[in-house]
């Protein structure tokens, strides 16, 4: 009797356990058992650590006593900037896309490109350009001071409108970007309709259009709060002392681990409720376009005066938008400790570029960033498109389980990420290995696997839910195996979503720094924390190379997106 070769046995093998109905738990038990270890467990121990003490509630009797109301004025501060933020970033990425898709004006190319600068400004830098910019030794602030012969300089952003004026610039594009896609999708004959039975402007505005845009306005919402309740580096530069993530991180660097495990609770209370509601409210009506006509079309501006208008109102936009990147290019040539009270740098110098690429010391954080970010992103790829192929195309108990999961990091700011793994893996545990990761190399790179998670995780999803599924069906039925039929087919049609989460993945790591300042090690300085830790040291020059060079490495990720996209990544992201 012939032996049935082992290879064949093995294949077989394997398609019985793909088609077994046990199959898609063990494809969904490693998801389960990432998430549990590195999302669920360093949260449980931060919820434990908040009821340590003789008293169990004694850390949040404290943190709302009147007695000592400084974490109540943390907490409301930073509820106020957020909610303030949100709805700046609201007005100028609407109003900005509806202009940009409904009108054809001069300059409004060029326009079209800039509008998106902000996103290449890491946060940190970011708030770095605005502080040379319009700080209280600003460069504008001096140079009016100057020029009038003024005692003190007429105006500098400080303070909470600081805060938020720098939010509104930063996050706008959240805003641009859901609401330009919206937009291009609108039906005109609706908004004809209305005019026919009498409405006027503001009324067709305010009952046809924003309706319309509710959903995607409430994901940019969502994420602007996310994003404002968890800013650092902005309050800190402009003074603002009392917010959650100021609170958590002095809470951390003074040794008061409980208080920081409870302020780190109330931080992600307050995050998770907002989510819900506003999760609540898009659910509540119906937004969806049932009408057959086509999308609207760009109305060219015809007065002679509103072309006029628009031609100076394009060029003071396309300087806005520009500015912050052209100063840190300016003040990256700079040399350090050299400008002090005069309205620009005097003496320049190219050193700050070849130490970057020659000197260990400055090389390192650029090599720490590139190193942790790439890791972070391949755990990306691997469990993102796992779950997300999970979520669609099976069926298994516990789907919102896993969908919650995945998402409650993103959901959480980054210190509150920070304090969750500084309670988890400060001792040996099983999730480490029997490591202590505090102090080692894979704790920031573990950070960013956890935020990022959920930017490939959705990205992938909305591929795979455009993908009809009878083309996997066809291949399956002409023989081919799962792993082939998931290699060969979803895959190469789901690339362009896999792609664009896992850039901006990659994106969002190299420029993290919220996270990373809690964590970080003397031999694992990220390119953010070093930026930061040169600006206090007064080397603005070098902390602006290192913006520009931050500021490149992001630009060269989104070309490369697409370029291998052939231009849909960034719709895609």
């Amino acid at each position: 009797m012939e032996k049935q070769p082992v290879d064949s046995y093995q294949d077989n093998a394997w398609v019985r356990l793909t088609q077994s109905k046990w199959f898609v738990y063990i494809l969904i038990s490693p998801l389960f058992l990432v998430l549990f270890a590195y999302v669920v467990y360093p949260f449980y121990q931060t919820f434990i650590q908040s009821f340590t003490g003789d008293d169990a509630l004694s850390h949040y009797k404290k943190f709302f006593s009147l007695a000592s109301p400084a974490n109540l004025e943390a907490l409301w501060t930073s509820l106020y900037i957020s909610i303030i933020s949100v709805i700046c970033c609201a007005i100028v990425g609407v109003t900005m896309a509806f202009l940009l898709e409904r009108y054809d004006f001069p300059g409004r190319r060029l326009l079209a490109i800039l509008v998106l600068v902000p996103m290449a400004l890491p946060p940190l830098v970011g708030v770095l350009s605005f502080t040379f910019l319009y700080g209280d030794s600003g460069i504008f602030p001096r140079a009016l001071q100057h020029l009038f012969g003024l005692d003190q300089v007429p105006f500098s952003l400080n303070g909470i409108w600081g805060v938020i004026v720098v939010h509104t610039f930063t996050m706008y594009t959240y805003f641009y970007l859901t609401a330009s896609a919206a937009i291009k999708g609108l039906d005109p004959s609706l908004e004809e309709a209305a005019t026919s039975l009498g409405a006027g402007r503001i009324r067709v505005w305010t009952k046809v259009i924003l309706p319309m845009l509710t959903p995607s306005i409430i994901a940019s919402a969502l994420l602007v709060f996310m994003i404002s309740m968890a800013s650092y580096t902005a309050p800190l530069m402009f003074g603002v002392e009392r917010t959650m993530t100021m609170q958590i991180y002095l809470s951390r660097t003074n040794g008061n681990l409980e208080m920081a495990a409870t302020q780190s609770m109330i931080l992600s209370f307050v995050s998770i409720t907002f989510l819900i509601i506003m999760r609540w409210y898009q659910n509540r009506r119906n937004y969806q376009n049932l009408s057959k006509g086509i999308s609207v079309h760009r109305s060219e501006v015809s007065s002679k005066g509103m072309k006029i208008l628009a031609t100076i109102a394009s060029f003071v936009g396309t300087l806005i938008l520009i500015l912050p990147i052209l100063v840190l290019i300016l003040i990256s040539f700079s040399v350090d400790g050299a400008w002090k009270t005069q309205i620009l740098p005097t003496d320049y110098t190219v050193d700050h570029y070849i130490a970057l690429f020659t000197d260990e010391r400055t090389w390192r954080p650029i090599w720490n960033s590139i190193q942790m970010g790439v890791v972070a992103t391949l755990g990306n790829i691997l469990f993102g498109v796992a779950a997300a192929y999970a979520m669609v195309r099976l069926n298994f108990k516990g789907k919102t389980l896993l969908d919650i999961l995945i998402m409650v990091p993103w959901a959480l700011p980054g210190t509150v990420v920070a304090v969750n793994l500084i309670a988890a893996f400060s001792t040996e545990n099983i999730f480490a290995f029997n490591q202590v990761l505090i102090g080692t190399f894979w704790i920031l790179p573990l950070a960013y696997f956890i935020r990022h998670l959920p930017l490939v995780f959705r990205s992938t999803s909305a591929s795979l839910v455009q993908l009809d599924q009878s083309i996997e069906e066809a291949a399956r039925s002409l023989g081919a195996t799962w792993l082939y039929t998931f290699r060969r087919i979803v895959i190469p049609l789901t690339f362009t979503g896999i792609l664009a989460g896992t850039l901006l993945a990659l994106v969002q790591s190299l420029g993290e720094f919220v996270a990373s300042i809690l964590i970080y090690s003397t031999s694992t300085i990220p390119l953010s924390v070093a930026i930061f830790q040169k600006l206090y040291a007064f080397k603005f020059g070098t902390a602006c190379a290192y913006g520009v060079l931050q500021i490149c490495l992001i630009l060269i990720v989104l070309i490369i997106s697409e370029k291998l996209s052939k231009g849909s990544a960034g719709s895609a992201i």
